[in-house]
């Protein structure tokens, strides 16, 4: 076990993209994740990396999807606004089924909206990262040491479903400092056989291209990408529990909004109301079963979120419906405080009573 050393979130994920062989950065400043770019600014010439301001989130995604296309890892970050204008690059490169890392530290909204942390970005991330029909492989940090280790995660299964991923955090996670191990995480080596190489007149050119003109063809290509996707949700669902193990009730939340949660579930455990905690860190694939084996032993959920209530209906489809799911939102840039969920959680532990 290595040393910890106090870091920043946003550059405690830097240095792991550094780390996990990231060696390219796209990127344009905005708050709450500049860190992230100022941090590659000074360390990826140091490594022989390459580190580019863009003129525009547009430029960076664009740049991103050029150095995919070699196989090379490359990560780009930006927040909420930023992350709208690179949907169409994103969606380019899911449609060339190549892996990169996108990074977004939200921020209140729509529109410009504030700088404080936010998770109203759910359903962009989840649902509609860009046009077309794919999805993000989506991971969700509750901590700085989360935010090294799911970094690693990302750059591996995007490389081995050939999809991109995004670590999904908040101003919180972003700008919070805690001790982190930086232990060099595994590197695993995935078939790169597809990638731009140059063929040395050693094989056919390869050819990585979003654009398929013929209806048949398109068709085929994503219900091939579907089967792959069907594969990420069978295999790689990650969430955590928390004294599920008698609950009647059951908070669904992730990033900050679970570390709050957390605080009330033992307050309210103090209470004698039987709580618990299910923890998406995959947003996409959501943890379904796990939801809908719990929606056979408790009362009710609630879902805790900096949003008007987005996950919402994911929990609804997971559980089929069988239990009430009741919200406890704050947005703006407001964070729950331990007494908010506390409140709805009674409301829940009533409800699900009278049923």
């Amino acid at each position: 076990m290595s040393d910890k050393v106090l870091m920043k979130g946003n550059e405690a994920l830097a240095e792991a993209a550094i780390m996990a062989g990231c060696r390219h950065y796209f990127g344009y400043p905005i708050t709450p994740q500049t860190e992230v770019a100022a941090y590659m600014s000074k360390r990826m010439p140091k490594i022989d990396g390459v580190f580019l301001q863009a003129e525009s989130e547009i430029a960076a995604i664009n740049m991103v999807i050029g150095v995919a296309a070699t196989g090379k890892r490359v990560m780009t970050s930006s927040s909420s606004p930023g992350i709208s204008l690179k949907s169409e690059g994103i969606s380019y490169l899911a449609g060339c089924d190549l892996p990169a890392l996108i990074v977004n530290v939200q921020r209140g909204g729509p529109g410009l909206g504030g700088i404080q942390p936010s998770q109203a970005d759910y359903s962009q991330a989840t649902h509609g990262a860009g046009h077309g029909d794919f999805h993000l492989l989506v991971f969700a940090p509750a901590s700085v040491q989360e935010m090294v280790n799911l970094t690693f995660k990302a750059f591996d299964l995007a490389e081995k479903y050939r999809m991109p991923a995004m670590i999904l955090s908040d101003g919180t996670m972003g700008q919070m400092m805690e001790p982190v191990s930086l232990e060099q995480g595994e590197i695993n080596e995935h078939d790169k056989s597809w990638a731009l190489t140059g063929t040395k007149c050693e094989r056919k050119p390869n050819i990585v291209n979003s654009l398929c003109l013929q209806p048949e063809a398109l068709e085929k290509l994503n219900i091939e990408r579907y089967e792959r996707y069907k594969m990420v949700e069978q295999n790689e669902a990650m969430y955590e529990e928390y004294r599920m193990e008698d609950a009647e009730v059951c908070i669904v939340a992730f990033g900050v909004a679970a570390r709050v949660s957390q605080n009330a579930i033992d307050k309210a455990r103090d209470m004698g109301i039987k709580v618990g905690m299910i923890r998406p860190i995959t947003l996409w694939p959501f943890p379904k079963k796990a939801l809908l084996d719990a929606a056979d032993k408790v009362k009710a959920f609630v879902s805790v979120e900096l949003s008007m209530g987005q996950m919402i209906e994911d929990i609804e489809l997971a559980t089929r419906c069988k239990k009430p799911v009741l919200l406890c939102s704050r947005v703006g840039g407001m964070i729950h405080t331990t007494d908010d969920v506390l409140s709805k959680i009674k409301e829940a532990n009533e409800i699900g009573g009278a049923n």
